[in-house]
């Protein structure tokens, strides 16, 4: 009896002390254990093991499935610390960890909870917050708008045995294919056009440690006065260098001299310098829930080499939507970026008081917040229950363990509220679209893209790919200002540059590689290359405007042949909805659409090809030339078809020229 009693004390008193046991849940299950069982400190990370246990089916998780790899996503070596700023006030830490490989040294890039391979990761605490999902419905919400915003996986957190409560698993803002797609940069990039990217700049506090790179005046007041402080992100304060930190500076300072100015400019005022879309979308976010800290604080930029300055990613949004620990400035009724109160840099008003720039907000507002919209009240309110779900057993054990939780479901009703008038309070304060509402696009058209070309002897294949546009109207267009709006590719069309009628034009990522090979004068270079699985190419006016696009994959049902295999992609007709595969077909020359179309056709099969080849449709002599301009064969076609026999060429890249009509054929 004496054991017995003994026994329930002892639960009680670890229930005490280490909040509630968890044995199972609905969300995956994290255990970290630090070496020797030492406490996480903020600086610098500590070493350790993570599991992380995930019935991937989205059966139930158990913590008895520790050591059972069917079950562990994760299980290897970490280095954790504590982050974040105010949020290290409180008991529950937010922490940061690094994955590594067994040598405790070298970052092992690894998917997390179905998140792209990486290996820093953020383990947020959902600090302040009695929704616990303010910060996750603010990304998702971003995400949904088509902007990149840090993906993120609710679970549960055990520390060396102690149960830590609820967190959202997420991605660290950082360069990387999958996060934040801009050019890695070094020491070494400090000329033109390396020097002009990619940066990730952020407007917050120096509290983490991070000097501050430079300082630029606001109008308003507030905790953080009437001034924001730039630090850098990428490259890290520690290795930026004099000509980077001038160069993102000035590019900062210029987005300052157009706003005041309220230029809009195609050439040099407000559209040359900044992503229009990614600026619109950051206001959208930041207003629709009304962060206090937005602008001032946490508040993050990226610029791409070449690329135009865009806002963004969303960050840190657990004082928003009417919640707001350290006074009452989440308010439904004020705009953040002139409330007297952490404005942030001037030229955010100064943006929202030029009124092109303010139409295009109100436009996107009215779009949004349309019946199956991202920001329709009806929406936002399904997915908040939605979530509300997901985590519902989650919040009971976080609740009792830090009390942060209490009246949960009350807090949930009250945000919805506060959503519900906040949107009525935008929709009758953002102003009119009408000068906005419809707008002239030239009849601009992809035509062709070469995503995946062969490698050319010694010169790699992503040295010869190629982006052709199309004129299909009847009047010179005037590029200036037309850019490709997506991260990835990168290329603005210069001021003053036109495109006749009907006239295709080339767009390649090696100038002088793609006149060697293809014996034609480019039009001009983009930066950085295409895809060879997937890109999402977006062609905008210098608003944003989309003028085309096409979304292409290196997988059925899109042609096979140019993924790798000698051809490129074509469109079959310029009318045709280029947004479809099946108006793609397959080309090896450079005969327009336009002319494919009126030309007999003729066919040369297989190509590429080993040994013999088949020519159809073509009458008369033919010959067969190197991409030098050498004849290396002639012959006479007979009939219909004629076979030539081509294993004697060297493998490559060669042209066929019937009655003036040439093809090209591959070579293996």
């Amino acid at each position: 009896m004496k054991k017995l009693v003994f026994l329930v004390l002892s639960v009680l008193l670890f229930m005490g002390v280490r909040g509630q046991i968890l044995t199972d849940s609905n969300l995956p299950i994290v255990v970290i254990e630090t070496d020797g069982g030492v406490a996480i400190p903020d600086e610098p990370k500590v070493l350790g093991t993570m599991k992380i246990i995930w019935h991937s089916d989205g059966s139930r998780n158990y913590l008895t499935d520790i050591d059972n790899p069917a079950f562990l996503n994760y299980d290897g070596r970490i280095g954790i610390e504590i982050r974040g700023s105010s949020s290290q006030m409180l008991m529950k830490k937010p922490y940061g960890l690094t994955t590594l490989k067994a040598d405790n040294v070298t970052n092992n890039n690894v998917s997390i909870l179905g998140m792209p391979e990486e290996n820093d990761w953020v383990l947020n605490s959902l600090a302040f917050d009695r929704t616990g999902m303010r910060d996750v419905l603010s990304y998702e919400l971003s995400e949904r708008l088509g902007q990149y915003a840090p993906r993120r996986v609710y679970c549960e957190v055990m520390v060396n045995g102690d149960y830590k409560g609820l967190y959202a698993f997420m991605e660290k803002i950082k360069v990387d294919k999958g996060r934040v797609n801009i050019e890695k940069m070094d020491e070494t990039c400090n000329a033109y056009p390396e020097v002009t990217g990619g940066y990730i700049t952020k407007a917050d506090k120096s509290t983490g440690g991070d000097p501050v790179a430079w300082t630029m005046p606001g109008y308003g007041g507030g905790w953080w006065g009437s001034s924001a402080d730039f630090i850098h992100h990428y490259p890290k304060p520690e290795n930026v260098t004099t000509a980077q930190d001038q160069y993102i500076k000035n590019v900062f300072q210029r987005l300052q001299n157009v706003a005041s100015q309220h230029s809009t400019a195609i050439g040099n005022g407000i559209p040359s310098v900044i992503d229009i879309p990614s600026f619109v979308d950051f206001y959208m976010i930041a207003e629709f829930s009304s962060n206090v800290d937005v602008y001032s604080l946490s508040t993050f930029f990226h610029k791409d080499r070449k690329g135009k300055l865009r806002a963004g990613p969303v960050w840190d949004y657990n004082l928003a939507y009417g919640h707001d620990e350290f006074g009452n400035r989440s308010l439904y009724y004020v705009w953040q970026f002139d409330n007297v109160d952490n404005n942030g840099p001037r030229f955010f008003k100064d943006l929202f008081d030029t009124p092109t720039f303010r139409c295009y907000l109100a436009r996107r507002w009215n779009e949004l917040t349309q019946p199956g919209q991202p920001l329709n009240y009806e929406m936002v309110c399904q997915r908040m229950d939605e979530i509300d779900a997901w985590i519902g057993e989650g919040v009971v054990r976080d609740n009792q363990r830090w009390h942060q939780m209490n009246n949960h479901a009350s807090e949930l009703q009250s945000m919805k509220t506060w959503i519900n008038q906040r949107i009525n309070w935008l929709t009758q304060n953002i102003g009119s679209y009408e000068g906005c509402a419809d707008v002239d696009l030239p009849p601009l058209v992809i035509s062709k893209i070469h995503y995946h070309p062969e490698d050319w002897w010694a010169i790699e294949g992503d040295r010869l790919e190629f982006i052709e546009i199309t004129n299909n109207g009847d009047e010179t267009v005037d590029l200036t200002g037309v850019y490709f709006r997506e991260l990835g590719v990168t290329y603005n069309f210069p001021e003053g540059s036109t495109v006749a009628p009907h006239e295709p034009l080339l767009l390649c990522s090696d100038s002088l590689v793609f006149m060697d090979y293809y014996q034609i004068v480019p039009f001009g270079q983009f930066n950085r290359n295409l895809s060879n699985k997937s890109e999402n190419l977006v062609l905008a006016d210098a608003w944003g405007n989309i003028i085309d696009q096409v979304h292409y994959y290196d997988s059925d049902p899109w042609p096979w042949e140019a993924d790798g295999e000698g051809a490129f992609l074509q469109l079959i007709d310029l009318d045709a909805d280029n947004s479809l595969p099946e108006n793609w077909t397959v080309g090896y020359d450079f005969v327009s659409v336009s002319e494919m179309a009126e030309a007999t056709e003729i066919r040369i099969y297989p190509n590429p090809a080993i040994g013999m080849i088949t020519i159809v449709g073509g009458q008369g002599n033919y010959r067969i030339t190197n991409v030098m301009g050498q004849t290396l064969m002639t012959g006479m076609i007979h009939g219909e078809s004629q076979q030539v026999d081509v294993s004697r060429l060297p493998s490559g890249l060669y042209f066929i020229t019937i009655d003036d009509r040439t093809k090209k054929v591959v070579v293996r």
